[in-house]
């Protein structure tokens, strides 16, 4: 009997923020992951809902969209975005904001074949050195999303029990993805 596990191999993967010209690649990490993760017949959220919200992602228009996004990032005080790279590709995505009463990690991705071997972590870090330290940490997160739990668990994010829909990630079928908070506050270890 076959089993299927991950690489031990620790990722030597490099975290520098996005340039402009990271847009494609940056599309392609969330595209695949979003592929990889979110799809979920209990929620209704189907491999076209997911295709149908990237159509556009992949088009002259649609890079040059998160093209400017990232040249904001570079500017931004309040902003970053951070990306992980294992030789020339993008293995991983990190989006972070720092607001007058809390840190927010907004976003992180890694392509599932880079999963479990600390490219997580590694984004993590760097989003720490710029988060305000005097502040919590909060996270929306999927509640289906188990495998994104368990990383933020480990960090030493907690569950707050809120939940909700966002009509900003509302599928083409209606379906909404359903979401939880989590926050990591001051002083909190692992």
């Amino acid at each position: 009997m076959e089993t299927e596990h991950r690489s031990e191999r620790i990722s030597e993967a490099e975290i520098t923020e996005a340039e402009p010209e990271d847009a494609k690649g940056i599309q392609e990490v969330f595209y695949r992951t979003w592929m990889d993760i979110y799809p979920n017949e209990e929620a209704g959220i189907t491999r076209d809902d997911i295709e149908f919200r990237f159509k556009d992602s992949f088009t002259i228009e649609g890079i040059r969209k998160r093209e400017e996004q990232l040249r904001g990032f570079l500017s931004s005080p309040t902003e970053k975005f951070f990306i992980a790279r294992d030789k020339d590709d993008i293995i991983g995505v990190c989006r972070v904001e720092k607001r007058p009463d809390e840190n927010e990690l907004k976003a992180m991705y890694v392509l599932p074949e880079h999963q479990g071997k600390g490219v997580g972590l590694k984004l993590w870090s760097e989003a720490e050195k710029f988060f305000d330290p005097e502040k919590d940490t909060v996270v929306h997160v999927v509640t289906y999303n188990t495998e994104a739990i368990r990383f933020y668990e480990k960090l030493g994010f907690k569950d707050t029990g809120r939940r909700w829909t966002d009509e900003q990630f509302r599928m083409k079928s209606g379906s909404v993805f359903p979401e939880m908070e989590m926050v990591k506050k001051v002083g909190a270890t692992k």
